[in-house]
């Protein structure tokens, strides 16, 4: 048995879970999310509680118990208190600018970038905070994925760490070419 998928999940004050026809729905302050649960897996409600069961014991239904237990987690904390994420700009004439669900960015190509989300994505930049985009959503898959592509638009670089990264990731500099040393003897 799963250590996480056996697990049950409570369901918060405001929150109303539906199983029916394959398909668990969640909804909550913030909205509504809709997932498919593959066959084979069982989910029932009792008790206020969402339960998983899984129908086989192989490799693939075993891993696929404790998924979808965190995915019903996941969408539960989403529609109650949301998802967000926080990319830093760092490079001299790096900019961007946030209205609603369209960012515009100056990455030091010869044109701006301009990146729209999806639904239910939304991006803020607090103007104390320069070149901080805060993204935020409730599904927290759909958010990843938004991250990851604008970070794709200019990845930090290593040797001076300029480009698009996540608030607080690391990025490992390298030492480059240093200056040219000269030889004893030579002229």
């Amino acid at each position: 048995m799963s250590r996480i998928g056996k697990q049950p999940v409570q369901i918060p004050n405001g929150v109303t879970v539906t199983i029916a026809g394959g398909m668990i729905t969640v909804k909550g302050p913030k909205g509504e999310l809709k997932r498919s649960i593959r066959p084979e897996i069982d989910a029932k409600l009792e008790d206020n509680k969402v339960l998983f069961t899984r129908k086989g014991n192989d490799k693939n239904t075993r891993s696929l118990h404790g998924l979808y237990r965190n995915l019903t987690v996941n969408m539960i904390t989403g529609v109650t208190k949301g998802f967000e994420k926080k990319l830093e700009i760092i490079g001299v004439g790096y900019r961007a600018q946030a209205s609603g669900n369209k960012i515009n960015m100056t990455l030091g190509f010869s044109h701006p970038v301009e990146y729209k989300a999806p639904q239910g994505i939304e991006f803020k930049m607090n103007p104390d905070e320069k070149n901080i985009i805060t993204i935020t959503g409730i599904d927290n898959e759909i958010l990843g994925e938004v991250a990851a592509k604008i970070r794709s638009f200019r990845k930090p670089e290593p040797y001076k760490g300029k480009g698009i990264r996540y608030q607080g990731e690391y990025v490992p500099k390298k030492a480059g070419k240093t200056a040219a040393t000269t030889t004893p003897g030579a002229k």
